[in-house]
């Protein structure tokens, strides 16, 4: 093997798809990702689950870090969400900011998922990741499947 081959090149790339939602918002919600292995003949694994008194932002965030928990070693991940708040946090520099200002808003409120945001930080560092917007409930078909496995999670919770 040649080593001075560059270690990106020897990530695996991984496709995500991520979706959570709320209902009502904040109320009971559900969160859900699809991942896809090209260099497996495109094998998926979904992933959902659900959480009382939650936000609509707080699952799409929980999407994302648990389809992050799913990847056991670093990736390039092609990841496709339906927000804008998870998508522009990085590709906005938004993280950034946050951190730069004590995780303060620019009207100095505190960011409202810290603790989801922080986590996220962590697992999506060892990532190589294309952040990709994609329109919900419109004609992509996995971010629509992202949607139903969402309303299926809210379905069948049950409290402890």
């Amino acid at each position: 093997m040649n080593s001075n081959r560059n270690h990106h090149d020897l990530k695996p790339n991984v496709i995500i798809y991520t979706d959570g939602g709320a209902t009502p918002n904040p109320g009971l919600g559900g969160w859900a990702a699809i991942l896809i292995s090209p260099a497996h003949d495109n094998r998926e694994r979904e992933m959902y689950g659900a959480e009382p008194g939650t936000t609509n932002n707080r699952m799409e965030l929980t999407a994302a870090i648990m389809a992050f928990r799913a990847l056991k070693y670093p990736c390039r991940v092609e990841l496709h969400t339906d927000s804008t708040y998870l998508k522009n946090a990085y590709t906005k520099g938004w993280l950034e900011k946050w951190q730069k200002n004590g995780w303060k808003t620019s009207s100095k409120e505190p960011v409202l998922n810290q603790d989801l945001w922080t986590e996220l930080l962590s697992m999506s560092s060892v990532h190589d990741i294309e952040w990709i917007w994609t329109k919900g409930h419109a004609a992509d078909p996995l971010n629509n499947r992202c949607d139903a496995l969402v309303q299926r999670a809210k379905s069948e919770y049950e409290p402890d």
